[in-house]
């Protein structure tokens, strides 16, 4: 018997720090592009779940990891649907500009994970991943697009295969 094709799938927590208030007016180009850019993640090939605010379109009033910090938390079918979406969409546009909205982060601020298919990582657990990213380095159980890891490799905890899509984050 072989497993389904998507057995497991890449869960993917960001988090960024405000320069300023989500309300303040230079943070408003940034706001203004969330519609757009979540409605492109929603309509992704590949794209699987995001975290959003009972009641809202987005996890911008969310706030688990600090009052100027917001997350982003999704699953994605395969880590290439996540990358394609990332770096080859419109949300390229607003990974130029975040200098302009957010502080530069000098430890980990991406983790990946593999997930069972149909589960919904949680805040605590995207936390706790990104905490073990951040204290361990990559592994099987946290790690990044430029050191990652195959859902069957951190299934069995070896060592990353070299990756054709490594990219600074």
């Amino acid at each position: 018997m072989t497993a389904p094709a998507h057995a497991c799938h890449l869960a993917q927590l960001n988090v960024a720090t405000l320069l300023h208030p989500i309300d303040d007016p230079r943070t408003a180009p940034f706001v203004d592009m969330l519609d757009e850019v979540n409605a492109a993640a929603d309509g992704a090939p590949g794209f699987v779940w995001r975290l959003v605010e009972e009641g809202e379109a987005d996890a911008t009033g969310l706030r688990p990891a600090g009052e100027d910090v917001i997350v982003n938390l999704s699953v994605w079918q395969t880590q290439e649907a996540l990358w394609d979406f990332a770096y080859r969409s419109g949300h390229l546009e607003v990974m130029r500009r975040r200098r302009e909205w957010f502080e530069r982060h000098i430890e980990a601020h991406l983790v990946l994970w593999w997930v069972p298919a149909g589960h919904l990582p949680t805040v605590g657990e995207a936390l706790e991943r990104l905490t073990d990213l951040r204290t361990h380095g990559p592994s099987p159980r946290a790690f990044t697009f430029a050191s990652s890891y195959t859902a069957a490799e951190a299934a069995r905890g070896a060592e990353p295969a070299p990756s054709g899509n490594a990219a600074p984050v």
